[in-house]
């Protein structure tokens, strides 16, 4: 096989790009669900629960090989996990679904790539970090895109209640992620990436399907088939293995040059998004993307710490 030959870095880089394509389609999964003719669309939570159902065996065969050999966890280490696991897979993930019921696949993308500008914002306020020009470039650049993209969709959809809405929800579900993460630093290094991950999901899924018990009957889980289909999908694809490919090529090339690579998933969102659910595609929309992209760029040229903390997981999605 002729990647067998090639360098590390090499190999690394194709990680990093296989990693960002599947991380874009999570959105398109998504709406390509809540489209699926029935009496009433799958709700949120719902098809959240059958996301994390068809990833958990992984996750969970991952968690248990990760433990092995590795020292147990203590309380502490238990209830930062918690918190961490509701606020990274299990709050962002939900806030991001109900955001995906009102706006497009291509404006969510993008306001969920705002995560490590507020990232940055979190150490400013919350850890006693200082704000740079260069991040402060990040930051104008990054709302100016969204911006653009936001107005974009208003004039397309004609619905500015929704447009709000959804994407009020995806900021929200963005800014939990970005507390994850700040928040992440200090476990990567106690426990690796792989085994903080692996652990992290499961407790998303548990509070998930606690979630979804509380809020709806068991019922609820009978689908249509393709609605079936894209949960797997979106389970596999989007979530498992891009999210163990990113780890890969992190350990090959390095947090920065990850998230670079990384900038490619809202652009490939906005394409698969015109090519499979008809989205409109203009000029304005480009040039947001390429401003939101120009930012994160800009941020995560920071320190060596900061940008392992920032690349270390990617966004879900």
């Amino acid at each position: 096989m002729p990647w067998k030959n090639w360098s590390s870095e090499r190999l690394g880089v194709l990680l990093a790009i296989l990693a960002a394509f599947g991380f874009s389609f999570k959105a398109i999964f998504v709406k390509l669900a809540y489209a699926v003719p029935q009496a009433a669309p799958v709700d949120a939570i719902t098809l959240l629960s059958l996301r994390m159902t068809f990833a958990l065996p992984f996750f969970a065969l991952v968690a248990v090989h990760a433990s092995r050999a590795a020292p147990s966890l203590s309380r502490r280490d238990w209830l930062t996990l918690i918190v961490l696991g509701l606020l990274g897979y299990y709050g962002a993930s939900i806030l991001d679904f109900i955001g995906l019921a009102y706006i497009s696949a291509g404006l969510e993308r993008l306001i969920l790539f705002t995560y490590p500008t507020l990232t940055v914002m979190i150490g400013v306020i919350f850890m006693g970090k200082t704000l740079q020009r260069r991040e402060i470039g990040a930051l104008l650049l990054s709302y100016a895109g969204i911006g653009l993209v936001f107005f974009h969709d208003l004039e397309f959809s004609g619905q500015a209640r929704s447009v709000l809405i959804g994407s009020l929800f995806v900021f929200a579900s963005s800014l939990a992620y970005a507390f994850y993460l700040a928040g992440s630093g200090s476990m990567i290094q106690r426990l690796g990436s792989v085994r903080f991950t692996a652990l992290a999901m499961l407790v998303s899924v548990l509070a998930t399907e606690l979630h979804l018990l509380v809020t709806q009957p068991l019922s609820a889980l009978l689908q249509p088939a393709p609605v079936y289909a894209y949960a797997a999908a979106m389970a596999l694809f989007s979530t498992v293995l891009p999210v163990f490919l990113q780890s890969a090529a992190i350990r090959r090339i390095g947090a920065t040059q990850s998230v670079m690579i990384g900038t490619l998933g809202p652009m490939l969102t906005i394409a698969f998004a015109w090519l499979l659910l008809g989205e409109p595609l203009s000029l304005i929309q480009l040039a947001g993307a390429g401003l939101v992209l120009a930012g994160v760029w800009l941020v995560s040229r920071r320190g060596p710490s900061d940008r392992a903390i920032i690349g270390s997981l990617h966004p879900r999605d």
